[in-house]
C-alpha cells in the first residue's frame, strides 16, 4: 500500500509541475518559443566550426514580414554587399539625374465596428488565383512567403482589372503589404497605369482589412494608353529580335533608348515605363523601368533596382548568360552619351551607387571567375565591361549553410580556428591581402563589432536593410553564442531600435569564409 501511495503523490507532484510550466509559457510567449528552438535542435548535427559546412544563423522576433529569408539566395550565387552610404556621391556630370519616388504606403486604422462592416461587405476582387510568373523574370515575387505570393497575383489581378478596393485574400499585417506591394510593383513595369502609392485600412491588431489602389491618367483610357504602349515598345525592340546575342539585343535597346528619351523632372507620370516609350521624357525610374519592360519582352532577365545615389535612385540590373550586371541608362543619357555605367559590377558601382529595400536581396553583379569571360560589349572607351576574377579563398559561394532552414541549435563546442593572435606584420599583410580586405574593414573585438553593428544598422534606417563587417575566424564562435544567446540584443539591436524609433525587427546572419582566416559576415535586417 505504502507504494501505491507514494506512486500517486509522484504522480500528483508531477502533474502540478506541468501545469506550472504549461502557465509560465502561456505568459511568456519568449521562452515558449526559446523553448521550441531548443527542442527544434535536438535530433541536429552539431553546429560546424569555421573549417565545416554548418552555422548560419536566422534571429527572428516581432511579426512576420512576408520575406521568404530562406528563399532569397536561390536569387543568385552570391550576396549583395553594401557600401557605406556616407562614401557615396554622384559625378559632378549626372548630379542631379535622379528622381525615384519610394512606394508610399498610407494606412489607417479603423474601429472594429467599421471593420466588421468591411469584412461583410468588401469581396476579395480578382483574386489572381490562376496567374504564374517565373521566378526567373520576376525576382521580387520569388522573395515573398507563398502566402504572401498569393497575395502578390491578387493585387496584380486588381491592378490590372482597374479595381480600386478589395479585401485581401489571406491575412496580411501593414508591414507585409508594403513589401508585397513594393515586389509587384518592382517587378511589373508593364502596369505603368499603377501609381507608387496605395492605403489600406487595418485593426488596432495590425490587421489589413482593405487595401486601396491608385491609378495615373493613363487608366482614364487605358486601353488608348495600352495601344499606344505597346506600338511604341515594337519600335523600339523589333530591331532587337534581328540580333543574335542577348548582349547586342540589351546594346542596341540601351542606346535607342539614349537617342529617344529626354530626362526632365517635369515629365508626366515620370514614374512609369510609359512616360519614357510614349512621351519620350522620364526621370531614372522611367528609364529604369522601359529598359526593364523592354528586355522582359526579349526574354531577357532584367530587373527594376532602386536605392541612393547621392539621392533616391533607380537603375537596373540584367542577366547576361550566368552573370548580372548594373545598367544605368539614365546616367549614360549625357551629351555625348557615355557607356560608363553600363553591364559593370558591384565594385565598380559601389562609389556611386548603394541599393536599399528590397534590392539588396537581388543578385549580386560580381566579376566572373572563368577566365577569358566578359561581356562582350564595348564600353564605348576600349574596354569590356567588366573583367574576370573571383573572390575570396572558396569564391562567392563559400556561405557557411547559405539556405538555413533552421534557427541555430549552438552547441558551444567552438574553440577557434587555430589562427594564431600575434602573427607577424608580414603574415598579417599576406593573409589580408589572400582576403581581399583592408585591415580597417576588420573587426578584431566583439566591442568593436557591436560598434560597427550598431552604426551600420542605425544609418541604414527602417525597412528591409543590409550591411556586412569583416571578423577574424578566431572572433566567429563568440559572435555566434551571442546570437544563441540573445546576447547580440543588449549588444547593439536594442539601441538601435531606440535610434530608430521602432520595435520589431527580424535578422538573418550569414558567413562568407574568405581567405586568410577572415570572414565577411552578412546582416539582412527588417525593422518596423
Amino acid at each position: 500500500m505504502k507504494f501505491f501511495k507514494w506512486l500517486f503523490y509522484i504522480i500528483t507532484i508531477l502533474i502540478m509541475c506541468g501545469c506550472a510550466g504549461v502557465l509560465v509559457c502561456a505568459f511568456n510567449p519568449s521562452l515558449t518559443q526559446s523553448l521550441a528552438q531548443t527542442l527544434d535542435g535536438f535530433g541536429q548535427s552539431e553546429s560546424a566550426d569555421a573549417g565545416g559546412n554548418g552555422s548560419s544563423l536566422i534571429v527572428q522576433t516581432g511579426e512576420d514580414n512576408g520575406i521568404d529569408w530562406n528563399g532569397l539566395n536561390a536569387l543568385g550565387d552570391s550576396i549583395y554587399v553594401t557600401p557605406s552610404q556616407d562614401k557615396i556621391s554622384a559625378p559632378s556630370n549626372v548630379s542631379g539625374k535622379s528622381g525615384y519616388e519610394q512606394i508610399r504606403g498610407d494606412a489607417k486604422q479603423v474601429e472594429e465596428e467599421e471593420g466588421d462592416l468591411l469584412q461583410n461587405e468588401l469581396g476579395a476582387g480578382n483574386t489572381g488565383d490562376n496567374l504564374q510568373f517565373d521566378e526567373e523574370l520576376y525576382p521580387y515575387y520569388a522573395m515573398l512567403t507563398e502566402s504572401m505570393q498569393r497575395l502578390y497575383r491578387q493585387i496584380y489581378a486588381n491592378a490590372t482589372g482597374l479595381v480600386d478596393s478589395f479585401a485581401p485574400a489571406v491575412p496580411v499585417n501593414v508591414n507585409q503589404l508594403k513589401n508585397v506591394f513594393e515586389a509587384v510593383y518592382n517587378d511589373q513595369p508593364g502596369l505603368f497605369w499603377l501609381e507608387t502609392g496605395y492605403s489600406c485600412k487595418y485593426l488596432q491588431n495590425g490587421q489589413c482589412l482593405e487595401i486601396m489602389l491608385q491609378y495615373n491618367e493613363t487608366a482614364n483610357n487605358l486601353e488608348g494608353a495600352k495601344e499606344s504602349f505597346q506600338s511604341r515598345t515594337q519600335d523600339f525592340i523589333a530591331g532587337a529580335r534581328t540580333l543574335g546575342s542577348d548582349a547586342d539585343k540589351e546594346k542596341y535597346v540601351h542606346d535607342m533608348l539614349m537617342q529617344s528619351v529626354e530626362y526632365s523632372t517635369q515629365a508626366a507620370i515620370n514614374q512609369s515605363a510609359y512616360s519614357a516609350l510614349v512621351n519620350g521624357q522620364s526621370v531614372c525610374a522611367g528609364y529604369a523601368r522601359a529598359f526593364q519592360y523592354l528586355m522582359q519582352q526579349l526574354g531577357i532577365p532584367c530587373y527594376y533596382c532602386t536605392g541612393y545615389s547621392g539621392e533616391d535612385h533607380a537603375w537596373n540590373i540584367i542577366r547576361l548568360e550566368d552573370t548580372y550586371y548594373n545598367v544605368d541608362v539614365t546616367w549614360n543619357d549625357t551629351n555625348p552619351a557615355t557607356y560608363d555605367y553600363f553591364n559593370k559590377t558591384d565594385d565598380e558601382f559601389a562609389a556611386t551607387h548603394m541599393r536599399k529595400g528590397l534590392s539588396v536581396y537581388l543578385p549580386a553583379c560580381k566579376k566572373k571567375e572563368a577566365a577569358g569571360s566578359s561581356n562582350g560589349i564595348s564600353d564605348g572607351n576600349g574596354g569590356t565591361g567588366a573583367e574576370n576574377g573571383g573572390e575570396g579563398e572558396d569564391g562567392a559561394q563559400s556561405l557557411i549553410n547559405p539556405n538555413p532552414q533552421k534557427p541555430l541549435s549552438w552547441t558551444g563546442s567552438f574553440t577557434g580556428s587555430g589562427r594564431e593572435d600575434s602573427e607577424t606584420d608580414a603574415k598579417k599583410e599576406e593573409n589580408l591581402k589572400k582576403a581581399g580586405i583592408t585591415e580597417d574593414e576588420v573587426m578584431e573585438t566583439m566591442k568593436e563589432y557591436y560598434e560597427d553593428c550598431l552604426k551600420q544598422m542605425t544609418d541604414a534606417g527602417t525597412g528591409l536593410q543590409q550591411f556586412s563587417n569583416v571578423v577574424p575566424e578566431s572572433l566567429w564562435g563568440d559572435v555566434e553564442s551571442q546570437y544563441y544567446s540573445e546576447g547580440y540584443r543588449k549588444g547593439y539591436v536594442d539601441e538601435a531600435l531606440k535610434k530608430l524609433g521602432v520595435e520589431n525587427f527580424a535578422i538573418q546572419l550569414q558567413a562568407q569564409r574568405l581567405g586568410g582566416g577572415y570572414y565577411r559576415l552578412y546582416h539582412n535586417i527588417s525593422t518596423w
